[in-house]
């Protein structure tokens, strides 16, 4: 098996000067399906903006965030996007790592920060020189989002709640940064949305027109998952109770298509106005989310499971020298945005990092990076992902899965106990122990005294948290 884990040296004998190096605005977004764009193939979802993105850029179809090792998986995931270093190898709070930003800055880019950060103060500053507008911690109220601005100093001051819908307040900061950067020095500006994350709150007229449409359910809903995954009660799932009702899971689906809707109309008002201050055409636009979501699939509301809805995220480049409407189904992670950017801005990356850049895929150099990905989830599931097929691993239960992704792209069908894939499941299972190894995950497949699979979470009590708006906790919860 082929391993592109090896640690990544870039060297480049000439790179363009500060003033020839293209702008890089960097959108990400909070728990955002791959399948909530409609420009990739969703008839339900309004999304015009993103859906430019598409048509003027390259898009990286089959894209993962390599797992967590606790439910907040946006944490680990950012701090891989960070630092281009791989599930096992990072620091949470990125202490004594070079972050992307951070050695942009040194490289002359003026580094700007709008959003969320999960990833602890030090590094933040460190990697910012300039930050409006800032969300320390993993949610909030989307209608009351506490916020902090990064002094010249580095000092975090001027705490305060936000008096916009969090899409509209970042982006509003990041245009204010936009109109004052001075351009003759190159440009990073990250917009770390919260959306769609939960609360689903969108204002109502985004919110309605999809209640209005009775949204298909998704393929692979259920009521409740077939058994027992090892993190079915966590505050994720609790968003609605068990088993999941299609009248429940449309309306969920319903608020998540509005935060996604509401947050393209906000990304078109950036867009413009990097149009308007005649920077596009030297700019590299980076379009992600941090990972994926559940919405109802397999009977799951959120991403504490490794299944594609949840570990896989969009990946959109679009800029100067970037094939437009073009994608690739080539397997990558998040975390080679890193080399990627470094490589496309022509600065000598010295760190050693686990990702591997992807412009020469769009450039068609290269077909693919990796032969296969692995995910992981606490130390509970483990998975392999090749080209069609797809192999997950619950160790505490001794369960197996095996899909065949071409024909059953929604995981529906587990082939794993088929005795015509048995001698698949072994090379796989095998490949998957390579990747553990590799790695440094030292979760064995097996475990002495596995768990029952079965699960009945009928009847389960739930409890609301501090962030859902009181027209949520009447709806789902009382």
């Amino acid at each position: 098996m082929k391993m592109f884990f090896s640690l990544l040296i870039v060297t480049i004998l000439t790179f363009p000067t500060h003033a020839q190096r293209p702008n890089i605005l960097f959108i990400l977004a909070d728990d955002q399906r791959t399948d909530t764009i409609a420009a990739h193939g969703n008839p339900n979802i309004d999304t015009p903006n993103i859906d430019r993105l598409v048509q003027t850029g390259f898009s990286f179809r089959r894209n993962y965030c390599m797992g967590s090792m606790h439910g907040a998986v946006c944490q680990p995931s950012r701090a891989m996007i960070m630092s281009g270093q791989a599930y096992f190898r990072i620091e949470m709070d990125l202490e004594g790592t070079k972050t992307f930003p951070e050695r942009l800055r040194e490289n002359g880019y003026t580094t700007f920060a709008t959003g969320k950060w999960h990833n602890n103060k030090p590094a933040l500053v460190r990697s910012f020189e300039q930050g409006n507008a800032i969300m320390m911690g993993g949610m909030s109220n989307h209608e009351a989002v506490p916020i902090v601005d990064i002094a010249p100093d580095g000092r975090l001051v001027n705490k305060r709640t936000g008096s916009k819908f969090s899409s509209k307040l970042f982006v509003d900061s990041a245009i204010e940064f936009l109109h004052q950067h001075n351009t003759n020095k190159p440009f990073l500006a990250y917009v770390a949305l919260t959306s769609p994350h939960d609360p689903r709150q969108p204002p109502l007229e985004y919110r309605q027109p999809y209640y209005d449409k009775k949204l298909p359910l998704p393929d692979n809903f259920l009521p409740q998952h077939p058994f027992d995954n090892g993190r079915l009660i966590v505050r994720d799932e609790n968003l609605a109770a068990w088993p999941r009702t299609p009248e429940v899971v449309r309306d969920q689906l319903a608020e998540y298509y509005g935060m996604i809707t509401h947050m393209d109309a906000q990304i078109g008002r950036l867009l413009k106005k990097l149009e308007d201050i005649g920077q596009k055409e030297n700019t590299i636009i980076i379009y992600a989310a941090d990972h994926g979501l559940a919405v109802g699939s397999h009977g799951l509301l959120g991403k504490q499971n490794v299944y594609e809805h949840s570990m896989g995220a969009p990946l959109i480049f679009a800029g100067p020298g970037i094939p437009k409407g073009k994608s690739s189904s080539a397997l990558t992670y998040l975390y080679d945005i890193f080399p990627t950017v470094f490589d496309y801005v022509g600065i000598p990356l010295t760190e050693s990092v686990d990702g591997t850049s992807l412009k020469p895929i769009w450039n068609n150099r290269r077909k693919t990076v990796r032969d296969s990905i692995f995910l992981a989830y606490e130390d509970l599931q483990r998975a392999l992902v090749e080209d069609r097929w797809k192999l997950i691993r619950y160790r505490k239960i001794d369960h197996t899965q095996l899909f065949d992704l071409k024909n059953d792209p929604q995981e529906k069908t587990n082939l794993a106990e088929n005795p015509k894939h048995s001698k698949r499941v072994t090379r796989m299972t095998k490949q998957l122990e390579n990747w553990q190894s590799n790695v440094g995950d030292n979760a064995r497949l097996q475990v002495a005294s596995p768990k029952p699979k079965e699960i009945n979470l009928t009847s389960t009590p739930r409890e609301t948290d501090k962030w859902q708006p009181q027209w949520i906790v009447e709806k789902y919860f009382d």
